[in-house]
């Protein structure tokens, strides 16, 4: 399957006239595979975590946010794969559009897998249901493990577990994810109410 036809749920979901998230246009994957964490304020705040495998973004909303104490077990609910533009994205989906509302990256960096490395082997670690990987980002550190705990049969929607595993990085910081209204951007120190503002003018007033 090319890139083109992993990411035909995406665009059938958005109006690139109306929208400016990317369209996914061909970006191309750097050395080591990336991550974003994003926190979208839409009809329900949320956090979505986007792991890069075979040129895409696999991506999860996770309602709490990612923690880094292995003692949390986050619920993980797949979405449409994004472009990997999209590790980039910031900023407000117009009202009336699919996933309308503000976007900031709370955090970004590269990952490995931890157990097999050959090409190929992290994409059908998931597919198979559990991946394990080393997060090198500016707020996440440390050992994560993806777990499928409902497929999605019988009606029922596909749910998986994030969970931070036992490791010094974890020992160390033990914390949860942070309050989404304060929290600030990886890439420009904004919030969520700072990027509605400034994006879409007269908002913020009263």
């Amino acid at each position: 399957m090319n890139d083109m036809d992993r990411l035909a749920r995406y665009r059938a979901k958005r109006h690139f006239d109306r929208t400016d998230e990317p369209p996914g246009e061909g970006d191309r994957p750097g050395q080591a595979p990336s991550f974003v964490v994003q926190i979208h304020e839409a009809s329900t705040t949320h956090f979505d975590f986007r792991l890069e495998v075979d040129g895409v973004l696999k991506s999860w909303s996770v309602p709490k946010g990612p923690s880094d104490d292995p003692r949390d077990k986050r619920l993980a609910v797949p979405t449409e794969d994004h472009p990997l533009e999209y590790r980039e994205y910031e900023g407000v989906i117009p009202g009336g559009q699919y996933g309308a509302g503000t976007v900031i990256v709370w955090d970004q960096g590269t990952y490995r897998p931890l157990k097999d490395t050959d090409p190929g082997a992290f994409a059908r670690a998931l597919d198979r249901g559990h991946a394990s990987f080393w997060l090198h980002g500016t707020k996440l550190r440390g050992g994560y493990a993806l777990t499928r705990f409902r497929n999605g049969e019988g009606g029922e929607r596909e749910a998986w577990l994030l969970v931070k595993e036992t490791d010094a990085e974890g020992a160390r910081r033990g914390r949860t994810a942070p309050d989404p209204r304060r929290a600030r951007s990886a890439r420009t120190g904004r919030t969520l109410r700072q990027v509605a503002e400034e994006e879409v003018p007269g908002r913020g007033e009263r």
